[in-house]
């Protein structure tokens, strides 16, 4: 981070908890990554290093474990860790966002409870919303969850494109438990270990190997009474309210991917010498390089002033809609261009560039597709 915007951090207590982020950053992430997306190694230790260091509880209440911290320190923690290594970055944001549902419409006895181990390092938790026949379209999810004598639930369904399927130790979970439509969903708090739960294999990818994407099966999952979340039918709510939240972990992510892929096109720049100088002396290589800056320092300023307004308690729903928009073509266009200016050498694995291209696109679908952010930026311009 430059002296610029570290100056911008709110308080030193910020400033060390980026400093921290950019030691471990540099130490322990960046040297794995090439190798583990090459080998689809996920790397669930480097999460554990994140939750004993204090990480993956940023924005959550400091009596249950968390760090305290404003919306806005948080997502320039995610920054800098997908800087260095954007399945690990995502992988928080995604942890976070599973802890969304409980954090926010819990009781008190609930968050007591089970909050502090999600959110104290050990655990690590993954976001169950999209199935295979209903992506964008949450309002008619099929999973079910069906009441019991006991008050209990018993769950049955699939999830598809669940980051850590398989691997988290649990699941936020919106199920059907009433009538058709978003009226009828509720949320649950499943524990990873629970009989009848089980992952597919990962999906293949063409980026963000290291990272597991899997379907998630429910056949007969037991679920108690006092792990739903919030009140019968109000799943879809709580699922939209976290989606705002986790379009901004998504935004920031791609934000460090292109800052990244900025820094990879720059230094090569500066030490490719052709027609007897450095080639970023070239306006055709130069002006690149500063279409990629621009987007990069716009996807920035776009997500920290959503989340400011989220730390005011203001509404921010089409302002996180417009920065995970923004960012994410943002970053496909930046990496698309890194290659560009190594040229052939960016098409090689020599390079991160072509990773880093790889990487970006997956960015433009999840947490909703961009031309979702699309259709929810022009419904609210249509209410205004």
């Amino acid at each position: 981070m430059d002296a610029a915007r570290r100056a911008l951090l709110p308080t030193e207590e910020a400033q060390a908890l980026f400093e921290l982020t950019e030691e471990l950053g540099a130490k322990e992430l960046a040297p794995r990554a090439a190798q583990a997306e090459a080998s689809s190694e996920f790397p669930r230790d480097a999460f554990r290093l994140l939750g004993q260091s204090g990480l993956l509880g940023l924005p959550y209440d400091e009596r249950h474990g968390g760090g305290g911290q404003p919306y806005a320190v948080y997502l320039q923690v995610v920054e800098e860790l997908a800087r260095h290594w954007l399945a690990v970055g995502l992988g928080v944001s995604v942890h976070t966002l599973s802890c969304h549902a409980l954090a926010g419409f819990g009781t008190d006895a609930q968050k007591e409870r089970w909050l502090p181990d999600m959110i104290g390092g050990d655990q690590l938790g993954a976001y169950c919303l999209s199935e295979p026949a209903y992506g964008s379209d949450a309002g008619n999810l099929s999973t079910r969850a069906r009441q019991e004598a006991d008050g209990g639930y018993v769950i049955d369904g699939t999830k598809a494109w669940i980051t850590h399927g398989g691997e988290a130790d649990f699941y936020t979970v919106l199920a059907r438990t009433g009538a058709e439509g978003p009226k009828g969903i509720s949320a649950f708090l499943v524990d990873g270990s629970a009989p009848g739960l089980s992952a597919a294999p990962p999906e293949h990818k063409m980026g963000m190997r290291s990272s597991p994407t899997a379907q998630v099966r429910f056949e007969g999952v037991h679920v108690p009474a006092e792990r739903r979340i919030g009140e019968p039918g109000q799943g879809f709510e709580i699922a939209m309210k976290a989606l705002d939240c986790g379009r901004l972990g998504i935004a920031a992510c791609a934000v460090g991917l292109a800052q990244a892929a900025l820094e990879v096109a720059t230094g090569y720049a500066k030490e490719r010498v052709q027609f007897g100088k450095p080639i970023i002396e070239l306006d055709a290589v130069g002006f690149l390089l500063a279409d990629m800056a621009a987007r990069t320092e716009v996807g920035r300023a776009a997500y920290l002033a959503a989340a400011r307004l989220r730390d005011l308690g203001l509404p921010f729903a089409r302002q996180a809609a417009i920065a995970k928009l923004h960012c994410t073509d943002a970053v496909m266009q930046t990496t698309v261009d890194a290659v560009q200016v190594l040229g052939g050498a960016g098409y090689t694995t020599d390079f991160p560039a072509e990773r880093f291209m790889r990487e970006a696109k997956v960015l433009q679908i999840v947490e909703g597709t961009n031309q979702i952010q699309r259709h929810v930026i022009a419904r609210s311009l249509a209410r205004d």
